[in-house]
């Protein structure tokens, strides 16, 4: 009889532990719970659609942008709109990235150069990035150099921001151990604080990439000629609502498929956080 209570209740409380803060869940049942997210999605979409309560024009039906997406990669060169919109967004994120992470350490280590840097970095970062596009028009002209330069300048401050608060984050006692045991201050930046900040670093790229594919849309607003923006400024001015979608869609697909390459890259070079996280 006690068999037959016990087991009830360690179901119940394996029920209850799902909803502890930080608690893991099997990784099973995040795969189920992730697709189901979708699955409702779709399913709201295909009754909202299928069943005629949204006009084509609003709303168009699964199907209707299935055909719109084929159509686009196979007669309306689809693929190259891809390749364009990939380059811009990398090449604007590589620059933030290189110019930011080691700005970004500076300012979270070293008092002075945050004094100096931070409030102009958040005076500016509350910019919007599409303000500078007519000034970036005047200086650098219409052709990618300016798409390039709005991704930058949406990334790039806030970039610096969250690498200069990984950086302060790392321990103090972590540093004074490494002067008591006679570290000179260039090395402990480079040897003790760097990679300590290598994780942080890893997940903070791996953010600023999605906040780069944001800026997309409104870096290829003007005089773009390709380009996944372009193709959903061109799709509106026409009405073809479909294609819209099928543009919003493809840029969250390759969001996605970015995210989880970081995600494997954060694992793989740092799997003793993953063992921690477990415990």
């Amino acid at each position: 009889m006690s068999m037959q209570i016990s087991r009830p209740a360690r179901r119940s409380g394996g029920f209850r532990k799902l909803w502890r803060p930080k608690e893991k869940i099997p990784q099973a049942l995040a795969v189920v719970l992730g697709s189901s997210a979708f699955a409702l999605v779709l399913l709201a979409w295909s009754v909202l659609t299928y069943g005629g309560f949204v006009p084509p024009l609003f709303l168009p039906s699964p199907t209707e942008v299935i055909v719109s997406g084929y159509r686009a990669f196979t007669q309306f060169g689809l693929w190259n709109d891809i390749a364009a919109s990939v380059y811009r967004v990398s090449a604007g994120w590589f620059l933030a990235a290189l110019l930011g992470v080691p700005l970004g350490i500076l300012m979270g280590s070293l008092r002075v150069v945050a004094a100096f840097i931070e409030p102009l970095i958040g005076f500016i970062r509350y910019m919007p990035a599409s303000a500078f596009i007519p000034l970036l028009i005047l200086w650098v002209g219409i052709d990618d150099s300016e798409k390039i330069a709005v991704i930058f300048i949406g990334t790039f401050f806030q970039l610096v921001i969250m690498i200069a608060d990984v950086a302060k984050n790392v321990p103090k006692d972590l540093l004074e151990s490494s002067y008591t045991l006679g570290a000179r201050p260039g090395q402990v930046l480079w040897r003790i604080l760097l990679p300590a900040s290598l994780p942080g670093i890893v997940d903070t790229l791996r953010i600023t990439l999605g906040w780069a594919w944001t800026y997309l849309v409104v870096a290829e607003l003007v005089a773009a000629a390709s380009g996944l923006g372009h193709m959903i400024m061109d799709a509106q001015r026409y009405l073809r609502t479909a294609n819209i979608i099928v543009g919003i869609v493809i840029i969250g697909l390759l969001g996605m498929v970015l995210d989880l390459f970081f995600k494997m890259l954060h694992r793989g070079l740092f799997p003793w956080m993953s063992r921690e996280g477990k415990g």
